[in-house]
């Protein structure tokens, strides 16, 4: 057992102050510091990893098996860890990646540098490589379960003031401390599910203060960078997301709603702790940067864990022509004719920007890109084969003809997939700070799957006929977009503005975005399976668009591999509004 219990029976214990300092593994270095000069904390939470990442450190252990985790978290320790310590801030982060072990003993080591002597213990048996051919995936690069928060719950409760870990899922950073601090049982699911909830929004960082947020012009202007967010947390499960005062940003319903709506699937969050129902989440402005989440309920989690495996699949290659002035088609069908027979790749994409407008008065306002990308087993029919057909095409092709960028050598790729195994294949273990180590149980009770979890008939209805007329999707409508695998994500939700048109705007939306209508407003859709899940609490729907960006990021072709743009392309799409709404 992992020792929470013995701390249920306390009576309710003051919100939980739990901040943010990393969103990916690049994010701004200084953001440990500033979280720790710019207000109380109780716990600070960096969150490194994402399915690339860990092709990324999977490659960086096939160069020294001793890497593995994200370098960038030592060098913030480095700085900010004697203040840490001082103001009583516990830290808690998933940078251990594929070597959590190994980055806690780079912390201790840092820490005697300092002169200082911290209680490190580390989260592991999230890495399943050495079993793989026994799993299913025999050959993966990296093969990593995401865990829960109970662990980290059970190094916090023993007294560490460092916990890292490896791949636990995102929001498992928040539920742990929550459970520490809160005394919650594996059963408390409303409570956990709000935490949860609290740890998806904190997640990304700056994203939950105006970052990637399509309302950005309301934002305040004013040179500071964002704020990181942070949560109090209330033994009840309810949070208020806020920030410290004076930084940049602003923590508004929608810049939450923009996080809640981000890299979700159905309306039935699942974690390894709890199921939360993000359609019971209920969002109120309560303060100035200070939105409260409340309402949210849970259910037993699922009874088998996801698994990130990433596998390396091969090599790749790009080039891009620019394409200049009249007979852009004609430019672009003989370069491609040129370029064929030297193409002996197994994967050949061809694509090309948008024609530029007639009488450009910049000649780069007057071309366009044509792309040819190459995927193979082996790198040579990707590299010189392949670059040194373009390159001596450049006295020999279309006029005009010129290239982005020298010719580059052939890049390994990586494809990602998820898989799922059952509870007893992982063995979830605690290393505490002394050397003992402790298995964390695992839940008794788990919900029925269910096929049509989260397929909820719209509450809206119809509305009247009246008078329509054309308008970008954006006029009133938020969205942010990202990627699930090879699976694209994107929220649409009806902006807070005050015209008192929200409750008609959100059954508009409600009853216009439809799998069909998506794949009329996104054409690459066509043929792929969309679903698309109503959110009447947050005014909006959640768009799961399956196989859009094929192997994952690692191995799309795609301009957008990650779908970061897909929200801002779908607001501009022309629809037809009711005049009334607008």
């Amino acid at each position: 057992m992992s020792g929470f219990e013995t701390v249920a029976a306390l009576p309710p214990q003051p919100a939980l102050r739990i901040g943010n300092c990393s969103g990916f593994y690049g994010d701004r270095q200084s953001a440990m510091r500033e979280m720790l000069e710019g207000g109380p904390l109780d716990v600070l939470t960096g969150d490194y990893l994402a399915e690339l990442t860990m092709l990324i450190l999977g490659r960086d252990t096939m160069k020294d098996p001793s890497l593995g985790y994200a370098k960038t978290h030592l060098r913030q320790l480095e700085d900010s860890l004697g203040l840490a310590l001082e103001r009583g801030v516990r830290i808690v982060s998933n940078a251990g990646g594929l070597n959590p072990a190994g980055l806690a003993d780079r912390v201790r080591e840092v820490a005697r540098g300092l002169g200082l002597d911290p209680q490190v213990a580390h989260v592991e048996g999230d890495d399943l490589r050495s079993r793989s051919a026994e799993l299913g995936f025999e050959g993966a690069l990296t093969a990593n379960v995401y865990l829960g928060g109970f662990g980290i719950a059970a190094a916090l409760s023993a007294g560490a003031d460092v916990v890292v870990t490896g791949r636990v899922t995102d929001a498992s950073l928040v539920v742990g401390p929550a459970v520490a601090h809160h005394g919650w049982t594996p059963t408390s699911y409303d409570e956990l599910a709000g935490a949860v909830v609290a740890g998806h929004v904190l997640e990304c960082g700056t994203q939950a203060t105006g970052g990637n947020f399509s309302g950005f012009r309301t934002l305040p202007h004013d040179g500071r960078p964002l704020g990181f967010p942070l949560a109090e947390i209330a033994a009840d499960g309810s949070s208020v997301v806020t920030k410290h005062p004076g930084t940049g940003g602003a923590v508004t319903v929608d810049t939450v709603t923009a996080q809640l709506m981000y890299e979700i699937q159905t309306s039935r969050y699942l974690n390894p702790d709890v199921t939360a129902q993000l359609d019971s989440v209920q969002l109120r402005e309560v303060g100035h940067d200070r939105v409260e989440m409340s309402g949210i309920r849970g259910e037993a989690p699922p009874e088998q864990l996801k698994v990130c495996v990433n596998e390396l699949g091969g090599f790749r290659n790009t080039v891009e022509f620019v394409l200049t002035g009249l007979d852009i088609d004609a430019k672009a069908d003989w370069v491609r004719e040129q370029l064929a027979p030297s193409l002996d790749a197994r994967e050949v994409s061809w694509t090309r920007s948008a024609l530029p407008p007639a009488d450009a008065d910049t000649e780069e306002g007057a071309s366009c890109l044509l792309r040819c990308t190459v995927k193979d087993d082996r790198p040579d029919p990707v590299g010189r084969a392949f670059t040194s057909a373009a390159v001596e095409l450049a006295l020999a092709s279309y006029p005009g003809f010129t290239m982005t960028a020298p010719p580059a050598a052939p890049a390994p790729y990586g494809v990602y997939r998820a898989a799922y195994v059952d509870r007893d294949a992982v063995l979830h273990t605690v290393v505490h700070a002394d050397g003992r180590r402790e298995a964390v149980a695992d839940p008794t009770e788990f919900a029925t799957p269910d096929p049509e979890s989260g397929r909820r008939p719209s509450p809206f209805l119809a509305p009247a006929d009246s008078l329509t007329r054309r308008a970008p999707l954006g006029s009133f409508v938020h969205a942010r977009s990202g990627d699930k695998g090879g699976d694209a994500n994107l929220g649409l939700w009806v902006v807070h503005d005050g015209s008192g048109k929200y409750d008609a705007r959100v059954t508009w939306l409600a009853k216009l975005i439809t799998p069909r209508k998506v794949r009329e407003l996104v054409p690459e859709a066509a043929d792929l399976d969309v679903e698309v899940f109503v959110l009447p609490n947050l005014g909006g729907v959640n768009v799961l668009i399956r196989g859009l960006l094929g192997e994952g990021v690692a191995a799309s072709t795609r301009f957008d591999p990650q779908a970061k743009g897909l929200g801002e392309w779908v607001r501009s799409r022309m629809v037809h509004v009711q005049e009334g709404l607008l």
